[in-house]
This record gives structure tokens, C-alpha cells and sequence, in this order.
């Protein structure tokens, strides 16, 4: 599935990921493909992107986390997201 971390900054990821965890204002939940469509708010936390082939954008890697080679996070203060067809935008600030 496709995934797309939109700051007001920039974009600051999109590419093909595995899974993607959430801190939603009710607690974390995750993502994999072909999950239900879906909107919500997003709280204080981390958005963690698992995949076999993650690239971040030099100018961007300073932001994310790297817990190994396939799984990085993004702390984020608040935000939405959306799941549609296999891909996800999150509005991350």
C-alpha cells in the first residue's frame, strides 16, 4: 500500500510500506493492506511506517526515527488520516 506523510512544511514521505501504526485521539491502531476505508483525528505520538524498501528524502531523514532497517518513526503532535484504496495520507503537524 501507498503511504503519504504531508506536513505543512512538505512532504515529507510517500512510498510503499508494509504497515502503518497511528496515534489516534483514542489510542494507537494500525494499518495493513486492504483495510476498511477510514478518517481520524490523530493525537501526540509516533506514526510508524514498517516496509522492505523505505527511502526518507535526505533533507527529511532528521525528522523520522530509525528503529531498524525497515521500521521508522515520525513523532507528530496531532493530525488526520485518511485510508482509501490502499492508500494513506496523513496531515502530520
Amino acid at each position: 500500500m501507498i503511504v503519504e506523510i504531508v506536513s505543512p512544511e512538505a512532504t515529507l514521505f510517500s512510498g510503499e510500506v508494509t504497515s502503518v501504526a497511528v496515534p489516534g485521539v483514542n489510542g494507537e491502531f494500525q494499518m495493513l493492506n486492504n483495510h476498511a476505508p477510514i478518517v481520524s483525528l490523530l493525537g501526540s505520538g509516533n506514526v510508524k511506517i514498517v516496509g522492505s524498501n523505505i527511502k526518507i528524502a535526505k533533507e527529511f531523514v532528521s525528522k523520522f526515527n530509525k528503529v531498524n532497517e525497515q521500521t521508522y518513526w515520525l513523532p507528530i503532535n496531532s493530525g488526520t488520516i485518511e485510508m482509501n484504496d490502499n492508500k494513506i495520507i496523513v496531515l502530520a503537524d
